[in-house]
């Protein structure tokens, strides 16, 4: 089994390629460099691999949340992969595949990503018989909004455990075993939860695919970005 992914939600850019149990991975903390990176390093790592592109069985993508910009071009790149190839995609939520950043030993995990304005991307999720199940839904509030069930001892990572002077890790200190706040979603996360996906029939069409915002209007969160960049200079 041959499966090429993309993770570039974050200010992380990743591209993994699995070749029959082996993983190979370029990651870069490289922001607004996304573009420039993910095409030639999948082609650096199918080159390494001596894979041609006709030989992949699959292209598996985090659908986000993250950034716009991110999850729109991680998307847009596997999906022009997938319909040359006319291979199936398979989309991962990227707070899952952070989540497996975790230590091997916790089975309880918070997994949230710097959402900006004030507000965290989050997900809880628990490992069970190996396998990581999502708790709930995934959200984009504030992080004082975000909530765990009482009586169980969770690990924190991601982005958003820094974000607001570090306000979700202070205010969840009392249930958490532990914080990653430096954790990012990597490409290799990815592939280790599309492969079995993809053992289990679960490829998508790529036209199917659909990423996750969260946010209901993106084109109305960066007019009032725009509008809360012109107030402070405006302020200042």
């Amino acid at each position: 089994m041959k499966l090429l992914a993309f993770e570039t939600a974050t200010e992380a850019c990743s591209v993994a390629l699995y070749v029959d149990g082996q993983v190979s991975e370029r990651f870069e903390i490289a922001p607004r460099r996304h573009a420039e990176l993910s095409l030639p390093w999948a082609e650096a790592l199918l080159a390494e691999a001596g894979v041609a592109r006709a030989q992949l069985d699959a292209i598996a993508l985090g659908r986000g949340p993250g950034a716009f910009t991110g999850v729109r071009l991680a998307i847009a790149i596997a999906q022009g992969i997938a319909l040359a190839l006319d291979r199936p995609l398979i989309p991962v939520s990227t707070l899952q595949a952070l989540a497996l950043r975790a230590p091997a030993g916790a089975d309880h995990v918070l997994a949230s990503i710097d959402a900006r304005m004030g507000e965290v991307y989050a997900a809880r999720h628990i490992r069970v018989e190996g396998q990581w199940q999502r708790q709930g839904e995934e959200v984009v509030c504030a992080p004082e909004n975000v909530v765990l069930p009482e009586g169980t001892r969770w690990f924190g990572v991601g982005t958003g455990f820094g974000a607001a002077d570090g306000a979700l890790a202070t205010r969840l200190a009392g249930q958490l075993d532990g914080v990653d706040a430096l954790a990012l979603p990597r490409a290799s996360d990815v592939l280790a939860l599309a492969v079995p996906a993809f053992q289990r029939g679960e490829g998508v069409a790529p036209e199917r695919v659909e990423p996750a915002y969260l946010r209901n209007n993106v084109a109305l969160t960066l007019v009032e970005q725009q509008a809360a960049r012109a107030a402070k200079q405006a302020a200042s």
